[in-house]
């Protein structure tokens, strides 16, 4: 049964450290002094359509009269002209080009280059136009055309907040129809709100659109943010919201389109990286399906991009008729996301639906932003947070060392069993296990607790992984950024297999308190592997985490530290007793012949 115990431990940490494997990121690649993304080849993205209705379409400059048929070849040239709007939240750019959201710039967050956080593809054009077939049998993407703005809107629109006015303003460009007819694109802007509230308005278009259906189209996705593109492709996804599922499209292998049609009612669409997001969600119940579509493909520095195409299948039957639309373009922030309803909290990385996720949106973020209220400095924020994660879970800790300490008191008395019956095993293991009954010790009682444990760890993983509030927080001393990983010194080699040259302090430091904790904890000699083995390869897999994440677990290793020595020093005297086996009742017989004695005195 001790080889049991062994293996239980072992089995749990082998679990921990492949799961840790699979979702760990991979090592940045080699700085190259300038930024990947704006060197990066550009990603060829066929533009969302459903199968058997529109064909593809690739970018174009300009597109010719001819190409744009009868009713749309006037609008295939003109005069560009750009509207910035200001809010507290983002700078935006508006183009009349497309009638494009061109630029996106977040004021509060800052790229791994230190300039401010760009959304959109601006080196494309920009994004959010319509896609159709006119009734002349063209594939019309009014990205290619040139919309009209009225003249006082030929200017910057200013809503700094809660403490100027005016606090929403809208732009409408329009998009004139030869032999009659429009289509109005109306924008409202709000301050405080990371969405804009987008009115497409289709008034006598019948005549010059076909198969009553058009697309509201999202084409190159989200620019990268962060210096590892290969850790934030990891996290790149586009999803769809359809029927109460959830749909996801990845596309993992470089050179690999992913793609999905979707059909039937579709509460939103969206694409993310590892911390922003963009989503199309419109009216419930008028969206009548979806397509998505992704590409991976390499950078010339050795990493790597995902980009995502959206659209959302509209209907149009009178050819006169409106439809509204929520663009969100901003972090991933938990009360930001889940204040749009409607499930789209679900583009989050919060660990496995059914059973980490639940623990990760209930228990771990709550008592994060807790705590946060009252601390400034997220480093110290995670320091209080382990201990009274540590406090939590303390029952649980306290069953395992018992078991473990009644353990050890036990293996003298195993080993004289193990001596006296070497050659015959399983004589040895029968003994054993009437040792274990004697005196009442379940040799998995210290394998329980852990296991218990584990769910709490992974969304703990989960959570500090992906955590927008701990991207470039400082701590101290060395730890500037508690979203990636620290490095105190480089190898002169690389280390196979993992790719090490970057040595993480935290990460080393959290391998000492292990190594320490296991070597208080194990005493048979026939697990010392175990003592320096797992504390090793956790090291190596802890190595390449956000370094938030290991001070977590430094910290939580200190404090389990204390409380083995206060265990230990606690318990230290108190004997292994055997247990007293009640005597089960006697029939009638027993009792006369108990009570005879009695009665002939």
């Amino acid at each position: 049964m001790e080889k049991q115990t062994t293996f239980g431990f072992v089995l749990i940490g082998l679990v921990l450290i492949v799961w840790m494997w699979l979702q760990s990121p991979p090592p940045p690649p080699p700085h190259t002094g300038t930024d990947s993304l704006r060197t990066a080849q550009p990603v060829a993205i066929d533009t969302p359509r459903p199968a058997q209705q529109l064909p593809a379409v690739h970018d174009t400059a300009s597109t010719s009269g001819t190409a744009l048929g009868t009713y749309f070849a006037a609008r295939g040239t003109g005069q560009e002209k750009i509207i910035v709007v200001r809010t507290d939240l983002y700078t935006a750019e508006i183009t009349s080009h497309g009638g494009l959201i061109r630029k996106w710039e977040l004021n509060g967050y800052k790229a791994w280059d230190k300039v401010p956080v760009q959304l959109v593809d601006f080196d494309r054009g920009g994004d959010l136009g319509l896609l159709f077939t006119s009734s002349d049998g063209k594939l019309i993407n009014t990205r290619n055309l040139y919309f009209d703005v009225p003249q006082a809107n030929w200017t910057t629109i200013s809503l700094q907040g809660d403490s100027y006015e005016p606090l929403s303003a809208t732009l409408e460009l329009t998009l004139p129809l030869a032999e009659g007819g429009k289509i109005v694109k109306r924008m409202t802007f709000t301050a405080g709100k990371y969405s804009v509230d987008t009115e497409f308005r289709f008034v006598g278009a019948a005549r010059a659109i076909s198969n009553f259906e058009y697309q509201i189209i999202w084409e190159h996705g989200l620019r990268y943010a962060e210096h590892n593109s290969v850790d934030e492709s990891s996290f790149a996804m586009a999803y769809a919201s359809s029927g109460g599922e959830l749909i996801e499209v990845d596309a993992t292998t470089a050179g690999e389109t992913a793609q999905r049609d979707i059909n039937g009612a579709t509460d939103w669409v969206a694409t993310r990286n590892k911390y922003f997001a963009v989503a199309l969600i419109p009216e419930q119940g008028v969206c009548q399906g979806a397509f998505l579509e992704g590409t991976h493909v390499a950078t010339p520095d050795n990493g790597s991009k995902e980009t995502y195409a959206l659209a959302l299948k509209m209907p149009l039957k009178t050819g006169s008729e409106t439809a509204r639309v929520a663009v969100f373009l901003g972090p991933l922030e938990f009360d930001v996301i889940k204040g749009y309803g409607r499930g789209l909290d679900q583009i989050m990385s919060l660990g496995a639906a059914w059973i980490i996720r639940p623990i990760s949106e209930y228990v771990m973020i709550p008592l994060f932003q807790f705590l946060r209220m009252f601390i400034p400095n997220y480093g110290w924020v995670i320091i209080v947070f382990s201990i009274i994660i540590k406090i939590a879970l303390h029952p649980l800790t306290r069953t395992s060392m018992r078991s473990m300490k009644r353990m050890q008191a036990l293996t003298p008395l195993m080993n004289e069993i193990r001596e006296k019956h070497k050659d015959d095993p399983t004589k040895q293991n029968q003994q054993i296990m009437n040792l274990y009954k004697e005196y009442g010790i379940n040799p998995a009682a210290g394998c329980l607790p852990l296991l218990l444990q584990m769910p709490i760890l992974f969304a703990l993983y989960s959570v500090f992984r992906s955590a927008i509030e701990l991207r470039q927080s400082a701590f101290m001393f060395w730890i500037d950024d508690l979203s990636i990983p620290d490095s105190v010194f480089k190898l002169p080699f690389t280390i196979p297999f993992f790719g090490i040259r970057d040595v993480s302090g935290l990460a080393l430091a959290m391998g000492i308190t292990m190594f320490l904790q296991q070597k208080m904890t194990v005493t048979d000699p026939r697990q010392k592997a175990m003592v320096w083995m797992m504390p090793i390869l956790m090291t190596l897999m802890f190595n390449s985490l956000p370094s938030g994440l290991n001070l977590y677990y430094f910290v939580f290793n200190l404090l389990a530290i204390g409380q083995q020595i206060w265990f230990n020093k606690s318990g230290k005297d108190e004997p292994l007793r055997k247990v007293e086996r009640k005597q089960k009742p006697g029939g009638i017989m027993s009792r006369i012949s108990r009570d005879l004695p009695k009665m002939k005195r």
